[in-house]
């Protein structure tokens, strides 16, 4: 390394996952052209990485907020460019965090066109403050992780739906003063797999409701693509959600016949497998391949979400290569109107795809799909995706704070 040549995270090299860091470079010859990278290994031993070139000014300075990248993983001003272009070394990997009590160590360095190592700082993203608790829960039916904001409370509640095991979400969220129950649509059981039982939900609704700092009325739920499936069916089926966030949610349950109390509530719609198109990446997209709710063998499949009395923030993008979101959310809104209904919210992203994340997370446009257990194309033009997560993060923060409502004395109670 080049003892003059030096490298700024800024302001620390230690920051909150979905915070941002300034990335400056001191100490270059004037207009040098370095080579800028990123590198992490997620819970799960994948390998991320990215590149790109940059030209120093006059005083040898680099400055990602302020400096175009002139090639590699992508171009232009992109400050946290170097953390959302990340791609993995093994294709169709998605980026997880199966235990947020670990940060997330990403690598930085400064290297000449040549390859040689210049400088290098190693950057820890935090998934949970100090005094967030996080503990497993095993108990009847449920099968998750909870979180916990530090102090008395009282704390409002939001069951956490994410298709497979992943604790960023939850984590990140209880950063803000949430009380967080995390619960895995596709457990590790796999009992899940050929038929979905509403009643599991609604006993992970209830054990969050009992949590001593908790003073919510009712539950919020943070939900996307099947989860969404799962937390529109809670909130039309089952009392006590008082908001959702559906990002690309389908308006009919998919995949696997959902049942409650022991009899079958939604028969599901499938995927014809005759219509998924084969890429050279060996993914698929399956767009077009989903059965059309809206048939007359399917109306069984619907979600009847005009039952619901929660507030509904839909969240769709316009490069969903998974299935068709904007329309099924266009379907959802027309239905409330028609039954008089003004408790819902929807944000449009149009170049981004369908895996929706906290900010600052590695994109994925590519990875297993459990609902057709096969890898598919999710869609996102990267700039769109990334800014579309920052925007949307900061939109379900502020939807839970206003509509989940929270009672000090219903806290004191169960102290």
């Amino acid at each position: 390394m080049s003892s003059q040549v030096r490298l700024k995270l800024l302001p620390s090299i230690k920051c909150m996952f979905d915070e941002p860091i300034q990335v400056k470079v001191a100490g270059l010859r004037p207009r040098q052209v370095v080579n800028m990278r990123a590198k992490l290994t997620d819970d799960k031993g994948v390998v991320f990485s990215s590149s790109a070139t940059y030209r120093a000014d006059g005083s040898g300075e680099v400055d990602l907020k302020r400096d175009p990248s002139l090639g590699g993983s992508y171009v232009g001003v992109e400050p946290m460019g170097l953390l959302c272009s990340m791609r993995p070394h093994t294709m169709h990997k998605i980026y997880l965090k199966t235990n947020a009590i670990n940060p997330q160590v990403v690598k930085f360095s400064v290297h000449e066109e040549e390859g040689r190592l210049l400088a290098e700082m190693m950057n820890e993203r935090l998934l949970m403050r100090d005094g967030v608790t996080r503990v497993p829960v095993n108990e009847g039916n449920i099968r998750g992780v909870l979180f916990t904001p530090p102090g008395k409370g009282p704390f409002p509640v939001v069951l956490d739906l994410p298709t497979s095991v992943s604790e960023a979400r939850p984590s990140l969220l209880a950063n803000k003063g949430f009380v967080v129950l995390s619960v895995a649509v596709y457990n590790k059981k796999g009992d899940n797999i050929t038929e979905t039982h509403l009643d599991h939900f609604e006993e992970a609704m209830n054990f969050l409701k009992q949590q001593p700092k908790v003073g919510s009325k009712g539950v919020g739920i943070m939900s996307r693509c099947k989860g969404a499936n799962i937390g529109l069916a809670l909130a039309a089926f089952v009392p006590g959600v008082e908001a959702i966030v559906c990002m690309n949610a389908c308006n009919a349950n998919v995949v696997t016949p959902l049942y409650y109390k022991k009899r079958q509530i939604l028969s599901s719609i499938l995927f014809d497998e005759s219509k998924f198109i084969p890429t050279e990446s060996g993914a698929i997209i399956i767009k077009d391949a989903l059965e059309d709710p809206l048939a007359e063998k399917n109306k069984g499949s619907l979600i009847p979400i005009e039952r619901a009395k929660s507030h509904f923030l839909f969240a769709v993008v316009g490069d969903d290569l998974n299935w068709d979101s904007e329309a099924y959310m266009d379907e959802m809104v027309v239905r409330l109107k028609h039954h008089g209904k003004e408790n819902f919210e929807t944000v449009f992203y149009p170049g981004a795809g369908h895996m929706l994340e906290p900010p600052y997370a590695p994109h994925c446009p590519s990875s297993f799909n459990a609902g057709v257990g096969k890898r598919v194309l999710w869609g996102g033009e990267p700039k769109a995706h990334i800014a579309a997560e920052i925007h949307l993060w900061k939109k379900i923060q502020d939807f839970f704070k206003t509509h989940l409502s929270c009672d000090a004395a219903q806290t004191k109670a169960k102290l």
